[in-house]
């Protein structure tokens, strides 16, 4: 340990996943992970969930809503790599299938307090005719095998991604550093926890 005192810091996530819109689909579920880069962490709490399945409510609306909460706790040495929440939404298809509805990612909110993120959702499209026909007629849209990829620049080129809005709530991430001048993370402000 360094003369100077800890050079680590904690990010506390505390919120939901609040609900989505997806026009013509109903009864989905979600799944949520965290990527984040090397020096970060998670200390307490989890990295990854699903969610119960909703339908449509009745309102004019017509949002399905999850409320899905979602408690991590990060520790770090630096800002890099700063962590991102993924949300995979899926849905029975035609045949009974659960297939992919849509990805999307967004960084965990910078600075303390109640956020509210729209995350714009996206689903990967077959890039040939071939691929498109095959997909069709076995059932199986285009997916990822692993939905980390989203948060990533890399594999995803050449893709189309029609779009739609899923809520995220981010209640209260706070981030407390006991030697923020080292790390660069003065200006941000003060931090507390819940």
């Amino acid at each position: 340990m360094a003369a100077g005192g800890p050079s680590a810091f904690l990010l506390l996530v505390n919120g939901q996943v609040e609900s989505a819109e997806f026009p013509e689909y109903d009864d989905l579920y979600c799944k949520y992970c965290f990527v984040y880069g090397h020096d970060w962490a998670p200390t307490s709490g989890l990295e990854e969930g699903i969610s119960q399945i909703t339908s449509k409510s009745h309102r004019r609306q017509q949002s399905l809503v999850w409320n899905f909460p979602v408690d991590i706790t990060f520790k770090s040495t630096n800002p890099f790599g700063w962590p991102q929440i993924v949300i995979s939404v899926y849905g029975p298809d035609v045949f009974g299938n659960d297939v992919v509805r849509g990805y999307g990612a967004v960084h965990v909110p910078l600075t303390p307090g109640r956020h509210r993120r729209t995350i714009p959702m996206f689903v990967p499209e077959s890039t040939s005719k071939l691929q498109k026909l095959t997909s069709w007629l076995m059932g199986r849209r285009p997916e990822f095998t692993d939905p980390k990829v989203v948060a990533q620049g890399e594999g995803r080129e050449g893709k189309i991604y029609p779009g739609t809005l899923v809520n995220v709530k981010s209640l209260d991430p706070g981030l407390r550093s006991m030697n923020r001048e080292r790390l660069g993370l003065s200006a941000l402000g003060k931090h507390s926890f819940i």
